[in-house]
């Protein structure tokens, strides 16, 4: 496959999520059972076609992979797609990872059977454009997975933590990752290409402490991580402090157990 330019208005967002590099296989590891929903409902089956989009370090790719599906993943920073080539080598799993733009993807028409991704798609600059290339890229008949966060739920509300501490958005303000949450906003995208069905679950962040989940983002998440990089010590200390006790909330007998819904899309392309 031929690795395709990163759009210059994805750029920066490619910097942010390539911070966390191949400590962002901890945070998929937090979300395993999320992503086994996914690909679960996705139901990939020996020899197909599977594309894997904003793949991180691949944990959702070596997962098709081992049914036997031929998959390739993409995701906007390099560093992570090093870490997917790595882990999928240290598995013996055989993966096409390259560098990849999921508004503009370096495919042929109607090249693969199904297409999944696991909360990365969410994150794209121009959802529409997105969801055009998903359509694009998948054969008649062919299926696609998606796992996205709601707004109303514990991620969205991690994201309001940070919020008071990241620059002022450009104007107009981009629009909203957790609008893929809605099933009315993932209709309105992607209804017209695909038959979809809906179905949500709740995977369970589970850690030591408050100050343990900062650690686990701080290195390993690029939200995260791309913003404490900006932020002089007094306002990183401010923030670390808010981000623990946020997580403070959802402390059992054992430690933290944050419960974390989430939303399932499957679609299957129309004709």
């Amino acid at each position: 496959m031929s690795e395709s330019t990163i759009q210059q208005h994805n750029q920066k967002p490619a910097a942010v999520w390539n911070s966390g590099g191949a400590n962002y296989e901890r945070i998929s590891q937090t979300i395993a059972d999320a992503i086994e929903h996914c690909v679960t409902r996705l139901n990939p089956q020996p020899q197909e076609r599977v594309l894997d989009i904003a793949t991180g370090t691949g944990w959702a790719a070596r997962r098709i992979a081992a049914r036997g599906a031929q998959v390739t993943g993409i995701d906007l920073g390099a560093d992570l797609i090093a870490a997917a080539k790595a882990r999928a080598a240290d598995e013996q799993l055989k993966i096409d990872f390259a560098v990849g733009d999921a508004e503009s993807l370096g495919f042929e028409n109607k090249t693969f059977d199904a297409a999944i991704s696991t909360f990365g798609i969410m994150f794209v600059s121009k959802p529409e454009a997105a969801a055009s290339e998903l359509s694009r890229i998948c054969k008649p008949g062919g299926r696609i997975a998606l796992a996205t966060w709601p707004a109303d739920g514990t991620i969205a509300g991690l994201f309001k933590v940070m919020k008071p501490y990241m620059a002022a958005p450009a104007t107009p303000a981009p629009p909203s990752p957790f609008e893929w949450g809605s099933r009315e906003r993932v209709q309105q995208l992607l209804g017209a290409s695909f038959d979809l069905k809906f179905e949500t679950g709740t995977t369970v962040l589970r850690e030591p402490s408050g100050e343990a989940v900062w650690n686990l983002f701080v290195t390993g998440y690029g939200p995260t991580r791309a913003l404490a990089s900006t932020l002089d010590a007094d306002r990183l200390q401010s923030l670390k402090q808010d981000f623990i006790a946020y997580h403070e909330q959802f402390r059992s007998d054992l430690g933290i157990a944050m419960s974390r819904e989430y939303l399932v899309t499957v679609g299957v392309r129309k004709g």
